[in-house]
This record gives C-alpha cells, structure tokens and sequence, in this order.
C-alpha cells in the first residue's frame, strides 16, 4: 500500500509519467551510463573510491532511465526507479543490486566513518557490479518488443 501512495504521489507531481517511447532518448541515457563507468573506472585510478562509487552508480541508474525511456515512461526518482524495475518489468534481481548500489553510494557519499571505509578493492567490486547490471539492462532493452511495451504501459497505467 505504501508503495502505491508513494508511486501515485509521484504521478501526481508529473515525477512519474507516461510520455512517448524514445529510442533517441533510450540511447542517450545508455551513452550517459557508460560516460559514468569510464568515469568510475578514471576516479578508481586516481584513487578517489568515493567519487568512483558514485560513478558507478549513477552508471547503473542511467543505464535504467534508459530502459524507461525505451518504454515511454519518465521517472525522476531514484527509490521510485527501483520499484518499478520489479513492479513493472518483473527484475527482482536487478531491483536488488540497484538498490544496494544507490546505498553504498549514499553510505559513500554522505557518511564519514570507519563502519564505511572505502577501499580499493570494494570501488572495485562496485564497478565491475555495474558493468554487470549494465549489461544485463542492454540485454533486457535488446529483447523488448512492441507488444512487451505495450504490457508495460498498460501495467504503469495500472499502478
């Protein structure tokens, strides 16, 4: 029930729509994506795990934007975002790893202490997590068709 108040606040607020289906918008959120793991992968060079794991999740969350957009549908929520990765295209697993991606990179981000050391090798696992969960969102918009979008809208409508 939360979730519903949650999402239909969001729609109400025009932070949650349906809008047209845009492959040019799809591919620029994907091209987006991918400047942020390069990104990661640069700042996790210069040492600086921090901005590295923020990287590497916005690398992860554009990558989902873009698999919105592939369907029509805007989302300018991060929490809202992973919700319907699972309500509405049924990706639990992907759900699960963004959102312990958006928490290592809040925990990252806004906390300072050793509970929340970052070190090397954790940037590390991040990036390759999100080259994995990249990948896996290709593959997913790869084998969209019309008829699945359709389903989807219709499933968004129904939310």
């Amino acid at each position: 029930m939360e979730k519903s108040n949650f999402l239909n606040k969001l729609k109400k607020e025009k932070k949650l729509e349906l809008v047209d289906e845009s492959q040019e918008i799809s591919d620029s959120y994907i091209l987006k994506s991918d400047n942020c793991l390069r990104s990661a992968k640069i700042l996790l060079k210069e040492k600086l795990y921090e901005n590295s794991v923020s990287e590497a999740y916005y690398a992860m969350y554009n990558s989902v934007l873009s698999l919105f957009y592939k369907c029509g549908i805007k989302c300018e929520n991060h929490t809202a975002s992973i919700i319907l990765l699972n309500k509405l295209f049924h990706l639990a697993n992907l759900k699960k790893r963004l959102f312990d991606a958006k928490k290592e990179r809040v925990d990252k981000q806004y906390f300072v202490s050793e509970e929340f050391e970052i070190t090397k090798e954790n940037t590390n696992q991040m990036i390759k997590d999100a080259e994995n969960f990249i990948l896996d969102i290709k593959v997913h918009i790869k084998k969209l068709n019309t008829k699945d979008i359709n389903e989807i809208r219709k499933s968004f409508e129904g939310l």
